[in-house]
């Protein structure tokens, strides 16, 4: 029944790709909206394979790219570091809350100005910015994995005589891995934004310089299609994350 509604659901994507392609074409061929804003379906391709072929699209490409693994991992792991220690002492979980939650809604790009002081126009300083902006959704699935250990297991490792350190690798990390896993995909997603706006504001080599120039220049067929690179980017590392979280669940399970 599981293979059967996966299968749908490929043929319903598909199918929603097809209406988007045919409005798109719809909304060209009648001019409804002027080519410099949006170019033809066609235009856009040809643009992508001679940005592929001939251009510098993939260059960019593997830039972003770069910068959002880089980030995404150093959030990830530090992420995951002091979530654990949050969120297996309920003293500390405690104290650091209000601070946990006063820096939260913190905008990234709201630090670039600060970072750009500290690091200057740098590749550490873009790093910086979006391993802090990813850092939070991981950071807080993992508090919340931790501190949502049942109190039977609680009470086994006491009478096991588990240290803090083999109650964490044996017990709370096993439990904590499906909202790890869940807060490390949307840490993925924050992490891909983050790389295209940090590009445009320090004017490095990028996807989002890419599209910046070319909307600049009303060359709206190469802003399309190194668009379509970038979701692209963003279905491939989502699709790989959501079948590690599937295995692991089924492992956890």
């Amino acid at each position: 029944m599981d293979n059967k509604k996966y299968y749908f659901n490929i043929i319903y994507g598909f199918l929603g790709l097809f209406f988007l392609f045919f409005f798109w074409f719809y909304i060209v061929e009648f001019k409804l909206v002027s080519i410099i804003f949006l170019p033809s379906p066609f235009g856009t391709f040809n643009s992508l394979n001679n940005g592929l072929i001939k251009g510098d699209l993939i260059k960019h490409a593997q830039s972003t790219l770069r910068l959002m693994i880089l980030g995404w991992v150093f959030s990830s792991f530090i992420g995951v570091l002091i979530g654990s220690f949050i969120g297996i002492i309920k003293l500390v979980r405690d104290a650091l809350n209000p601070i946990l939650e006063f820096m939260r809604p913190l905008p990234a790009s709201a630090i670039i100005p600060v970072a750009i002081a500290v690091f200057g126009l740098t590749p550490e300083m873009m790093v910086v910015v979006v391993a802090f902006g990813s850092l939070w959704p991981t950071l807080l699935a993992t508090v919340h994995g931790f501190s949502s250990i049942e109190k039977r297991l609680v009470e086994v490792a006491i009478i096991l005589q588990l240290s803090r350190l083999d109650f964490i690798v044996k017990i709370g990390l096993p439990n904590a891995i499906p909202d790890i896993l869940v807060g490390m995909r949307l840490s993925l997603t924050v992490a891909l934004i983050l790389s295209v706006i940090v590009e445009m504001l320090a004017g490095q080599e990028g996807l989002g310089t890419s599209i910046l120039l070319a909307g600049r220049s009303f060359h709206s067929d190469d802003m399309f299609a190194s668009l379509i690179i970038l979701s692209l980017i963003g279905l491939i590392c989502n699709i790989a994350l959501k079948l590690v979280e599937r295995i692991f669940v089924k492992w956890n399970n």
